[in-house]
């Protein structure tokens, strides 16, 4: 089937489950912009959660999901294969947007570790223009790297994109450990100091980084496997399109996950939402 005769949607509907493929990638694109920009617009409108380091991780993750969202409505709606060579491809620049959100992570699980164990060293030095720098240099970082993969013939790319899923094997190592040290530290450490509102926030942080990384994890791990196979052994699953890779869609759920993770495991967050959106949004609730 085609859209004005030029590009073709992601499935025939021939099939019953051409149907469900389609509807899902449009549920699933609507709820991650709705959640995850919600997330968006409550910690850009609150001075509160702006001025707290692990709220800024989490703007930075929620703008990257609201953007994957959006990208549904043309990856998972249209005939789309990214990779070397790509059929209606973006340039990777779509798909990206997990990459800043990997090296987000990263640094959110820093963040975390030197609040916890090293609370001096951290008031001292790692200021909110750090933080907010840090997360621009991810954008920065992730989008240099596809604009030099894309100057570059074909042949030179796909190298620049193995080596890049080299790197990405080291950074997810380094993630494994650190989400290991943080439950640790979660687990231990935290327990013995004296009840506060700064060991709650803590606490709090903490969980939500761990559960935030185990599930981004959980969800990305098959997808990066597989390219990892297809590199060393020319084997592994493919797929027709982007829409039909399940492993690629169960990578893109995360722009739903993750914000909905933060929303659970935190009240003061959950509650600038409701009051800044959804309220407003659905004011016939006001009065439960």
């Amino acid at each position: 089937m085609l859209l004005n005769s030029t590009l073709p949607l992601s499935v025939d509907f021939v099939r019953p489950q051409d149907f469900l493929i389609f509807i899902f990638h449009i549920l699933f694109a609507t709820a991650a912009v709705l959640v995850a920009g919600s997330v968006v617009i409550a910690i850009l409108s609150n001075r509160f959660l702006r001025g707290q380091n692990r709220f800024i991780f989490m703007l930075n993750t929620s703008i990257s999901d609201t953007l994957t969202g959006f990208s549904v409505y043309y990856l998972g709606l249209f005939d789309v294969q990214e990779g070397y060579p790509s059929r209606n491809g973006t340039f990777y620049i779509l798909p990206s947007f997990l990459g800043v959100n990997v090296l987000t992570f990263l640094f959110a699980q820093f963040d975390r570790y030197f609040a916890v164990c090293h609370p001096f060293f951290y008031n001292r030095y790692i200021t909110r223009p750090a933080v907010i720098s840090v997360c621009g240099f991810c954008w920065i970082y992730t989008y240099s790297i596809l604009t030099a993969q894309n100057l570059v013939p074909i042949s030179k790319a796909a190298q620049m994109n193995a080596f890049g899923v080299m790197t990405l094997q080291v950074i997810v190592l380094i993630k494994v450990v650190m989400t290991v040290k943080l439950y640790i530290i979660a687990r231990s450490q935290l327990v013995r100091e004296a009840p506060s509102a700064d060991r709650n926030s803590k606490k709090e942080s903490l969980r939500i980084i761990v559960f935030v990384v185990i599930c981004f994890l959980a969800l990305w791990s098959p997808s990066f496997v597989n390219i990892i196979v297809r590199q060393l052994t020319g084997k592994g699953l493919r797929f027709r399109n982007e829409a039909t890779n399940l492993f690629a869609t169960m990578a893109r759920m995360n722009a739903l996950v993750t914000p909905a993770v933060y929303l659970w495991g935190s009240p003061a967050l959950r509650g600038v939402v409701w009051r800044t959106v959804w309220q407003k949004v659905c004011p016939w609730r006001k009065g439960r």
